[in-house]
């Protein structure tokens, strides 16, 4: 088998037909249910993925390793519930792997937020440059909690095409993202030994805003780009805010 696409997902039903629609070029599709309570692993078997459920709590790279340990293809595509391939990629990613020449590759993914497509700001490396979301075997592994970057000696090379990613369909839904990472990536920081002080509390989030919606433009992006550096600066008010409470 040669290509095997793998997909994280906790109940994802609204976006899940769209995402696998999009990967019927692989030779198969892994589908890594994380305790969903809705119809997404349902819906994946209807659509021919192999689901394997996994109750792994807080920990997105051990979900995709998961992921990976159950698929069978030489190669790996990685892919959110959220995101669809587009067919320029597609094209991209069938001609990468049959001539072999490199063993990771970056994907560029295209935000699509508030009704216009975000390519400033907080995702602007991921749109110009991409993520490593395609893999050979054994060419690295995945790091972090949260927010997770494959690590590999090789170098990477960007391909042609896009993902098309839909994000936080509501403020309520992007808020409540933001909770819940801002806490697992807390304890991660707190579990490798950094402190936050009153200092960094204020300091962190501050930065992060002036870095994304100025120095890398997210203006540029309307109101849009306004509130999703103001979000992204909330988060990391949220991390600094809940590591600061942690016992040492």
């Amino acid at each position: 088998m040669k290509l095997s696409a793998i997909v994280i997902a906790k109940n994802e039903e609204k976006n899940i037909p769209r995402c696998l629609t999009s990967l019927t070029f692989a030779d198969e599709v892994v589908v890594v249910d994380n305790t969903s309570t809705d119809t997404t692993g349902h819906m994946a078997r209807a659509m021919k993925a192999k689901v394997i459920t996994s109750s792994i709590k807080n920990n997105f790279s051990a979900l995709r390793t998961v992921g990976m340990n159950y698929a069978k293809g030489e190669w790996l595509l990685y892919i959110d519930a959220d995101e669809e391939v587009t067919n320029e990629l597609q094209k991209s990613i069938l001609k990468a792997i049959s001539e072999n020449k490199k063993q990771v590759f970056y994907i560029k993914r295209r935000d699509n937020w508030w009704g216009r497509q975000l390519t400033h700001g907080e995702v602007s490396t991921a749109y110009h440059q991409g993520i490593i979301r395609l893999v050979k075997r054994g060419s690295g592994s995945w790091k972090h909690l949260v927010h997770e970057a494959f690590n590999s000696k090789f170098n990477a090379e960007t391909l042609n095409g896009y993902l098309d990613h839909y994000p936080h369909p509501t403020v309520a839904s992007f808020i409540e993202s933001i909770n819940r990472y801002s806490s697992i990536r807390a304890k991660e920081l707190h579990d490798n030994g950094v402190r936050a002080t009153i200092f960094t509390i204020l300091i962190y989030p501050f930065g992060k805003f002036i870095y994304t919606y100025l120095i890398k433009g997210g203006f540029l992006d309307g109101a849009a780009g306004f509130v999703y550096s103001f979000m992204m600066s909330f988060h990391s008010f949220l991390v600094r805010s809940k590591l600061y409470t942690m016992k040492p």
